[in-house]
Parts: C-alpha cells; sequence; structure tokens
C-alpha cells in the first residue's frame, strides 16, 4: 500500500499545524490499575498505569484530508524500551486515517506509569510477568471496548514486541492479528546468550539489580545528530525533544534487574511449546542494522509458531535500523504500507 507520509523537510511543522490537533480532537487520557499478578518480592510502588486512546469515530468527524471514514478495529501498541506514548503519535496518525482507533499503554516504569526506582534514567522491572499480564489486561478491557465488534490488533516495538509475543503464547484468543517491530525475543547484552544470564542473575543476588548495567547511559539532553545519522534527523530530533520537555521521559538506560527479566523472558518465549500456542497471524519486521536486539532468536521464534500451524511474514527491512518509526521515508514507506497491508488481509485469507 502506498501511504502518503509527512514531509521529512516539514517534519514539526506538519505535526504541530496538522497531526497533533487532529489528535488531539479525538485523544483520551486514562489510568488502569495494574493485573492483580503479584510476584513473590517487594511491593511494587503503588499507583495506576497510564495510557492514551485515539478515537476512531471522533477522528473521522472532523473529516481529515485523506481519512478513509471505514471503521476497521483497534490498533493496541506495546511500546519499546525507554519509549512513552506520544512517541507514537505519527504511527496513530496513518492508523486513524486508515480506520482504527489506537490505544497506548505505558509500561511499568515507563512515562507517567509507575517506577520502583528513583532515578529518572533508570529502568527496572522485579518480574517480566508483570508487562505482559498488565498488557493483556489492557487489551481485554481497553482494546477491546475500543474495537467494538471489530477485529482487535496489536503492534509491538521491541520491547514491547517481546512482551507481545509473550502474551500471544500466554493469552492466545485476546489478539486478532500482531505485528511485532524489532522484536526483543533476545536483546543484545555485549554477552553471549549463554553467559549474560548467569552474570545477570549473580549481578542481582549480590544486590545490584537496580544498578544500571555496563555500557549503559544516564539521559543526556545533548542531541547526537552523529548517531542519528542514517535515520530521519527531523523525527529523531521531535522524539529527543519530547524528551526534553518531559522529565517522566527521560528513561534512558537499563538496570541489571531489567537485563535479568528480559534474559528470563526471552527463555520463555522461544520454548516450542510455548510458540505453538500463538494463534494470531504474525508480521515481524526484523531490522537489517539492528544493534540491540538479536536476529537468530527472532527466526527461531517465527519458525516454531509457523510450525504449530500459525501464519507468520518475517520480513527484513534493508538498510533499517532499530527504531524503524524514525527512518528515512524511503524505508518507512515499505514499513508503514506493509503493516497497514498486514491488516488489511481478511483474517480468513491469512
Amino acid at each position: 500500500m502506498q501511504v502518503q507520509l509527512i514531509d521529512d523537510r516539514h517534519y514539526a511543522e506538519t505535526m504541530k499545524q496538522t497531526v497533533l490537533p487532529a489528535l488531539a480532537a479525538c485523544r483520551r487520557e486514562g489510568w488502569m490499575e495494574p493485573a492483580n499478578s503479584r510476584p513473590a518480592g517487594p511491593v511494587p510502588t503503588p499507583g495506576k498505569l497510564h495510557y492514551v486512546c485515539y478515537d476512531s469515530a471522533k477522528f473521522d468527524a472532523i473529516r481529515e484530508q485523506g481519512a478513509t471514514a471505514t471503521f476497521r478495529g483497534a490498533v493496541v501498541i506495546s511500546h519499546g524500551f525507554t519509549e512513552f506514548a506520544e512517541r507514537f503519535a505519527e504511527l496513530a496518525w496513518y492508523l486513524l486515517l486508515d480506520g482504527f482507533s489506537v490505544c497506548i499503554l505505558e509500561h511499568r516504569g515507563h512515562g507517567y506509569s509507575p517506577r520502583d526506582v528513583d532515578d529518572e534514567s533508570l529502568v527496572w522491572i522485579d518480574d517480566w510477568h508483570r508487562y505482559v499480564d498488565d498488557l493483556a489486561k489492557f487489551c481485554s478491557t481497553i482494546g477491546q471496548d475500543y474495537a467494538i465488534e471489530e477485529p482487535l490488533y496489536l503492534y509491538g516495538h521491541s520491547m514491547g514486541g517481546g512482551i507481545a509475543a509473550a502474551l500471544l503464547e500466554q493469552y492466545p484468543t485476546i489478539i486478532d492479528k500482531a505485528v511485532l517491530s524489532a522484536p526483543m525475543i533476545a536483546l543484545r547484552s555485549g554477552m553471549p546468550l549463554w553467559l549474560a544470564p548467569t552474570v545477570a542473575e549473580l549481578a542481582c543476588a549480590i544486590g545490584l539489580g537496580q544498578h544500571a548495567a555496563p555500557g549503559q547511559k544516564m539521559f543526556s539532553e545533548n542531541f547526537d545528530e552523529d548517531f542519528y545519522r542514517t535515520v530521519s534527523l527531523p523525527r529523531a530530533r521531535w522524539v529527543h525533544d519530547l524528551r526534553l520537555e518531559h522529565p517522566e521521559y527521560h528513561t534512558n538506560a537499563a538496570t541489571f534487574g531489567w537485563v535479568r527479566e528480559g534474559l528470563r523472558m526471552y527463555k520463555s518465549i522461544v520454548r516450542r511449546s510455548a510458540c505453538e500456542r500463538v494463534e494470531a497471524p504474525l508480521l515481524i519486521f526484523q531490522a537489517e542494522n539492528d544493534t540491540y536486539v538479536l536476529p537468530k532468536p527472532q527466526n527461531r521464534f517465527a519458525a516454531q509458531v509457523r510450525a504449530g500451524g500459525c501464519p507468520v511474514q518475517l520480513v527484513r527491512l534493508k538498510g533499517s535500523r532499530h527504531e524503524m518509526t524514525t527512518e528515512r521515508n524511503e524505508i518507512m514507506q515499505q514499513y508503514v504500507g506493509r503493516i497497514l497491508d498486514f491488516l488489511h488481509t481478511p483474517l480468513a485469507e491469512e
């Protein structure tokens, strides 16, 4: 599908003058009690999880140019490590234009949701199952409310893609289709996969669970153009400016505890018996130049889900980096176009 993307040359102007006012007209902000799962260990910081939703019917009422005015269901977005709801405003815009309502949950420790460490740069979780159970509750309540009687779809990026994969295994009937964008089936920890769990478990055992893992950096106000030289600088700068504006978006560094839970989640996700439980057809994007997650575990997951009888499309985006929603338009065109094509295909044809 050919998508009318925002012109990079006028990105900030278009976001401010066109996209954000339209999103504001159909935006609802809310708070959800976490799921009731309570792993053994310290009681987490109390508080409700933050979410943002965009209603397709309200969006259509403003008669935005290019909108289909045909309701197709709802898409739940499961964001990545250190991300937040506003990070996905552009993607929400394209989905709304195409007739989908959009619901975005901010995972525990991210955005305006509760966090269990004082340092605003650090991300920590005591048990990865919290992510999955919270997302499952959000999908089956808020997501279903917005889908009405149409399909409910799930989009998960990076960490959020790993959480989404685990949800599809543990709650196989909630979602009708899912898109996994550079999913964190297994993270790149700087160590071999056979060694990393031992190091992370040991660090947590000696009391370093809420300390930054090796190689992690605290949030910096400086925008590093060299780091983003191969992607869309206007998109990357827009996201960075959002981080500057909101201290809640300063998350930037993984703790030993978060790494431990990410590796535990990996072991669970790639079990053959777990993969065979997936029922929702999958579209998986793999970045050609990914420095955050490993491709082979993605391949293993896709192959095992497919072997279990579930349709899987695995797309390797040439020239792409991990953060596909900040890519140049030539890559974004393939990315967004493939997502919409996949969501348009009737379920019976998968």
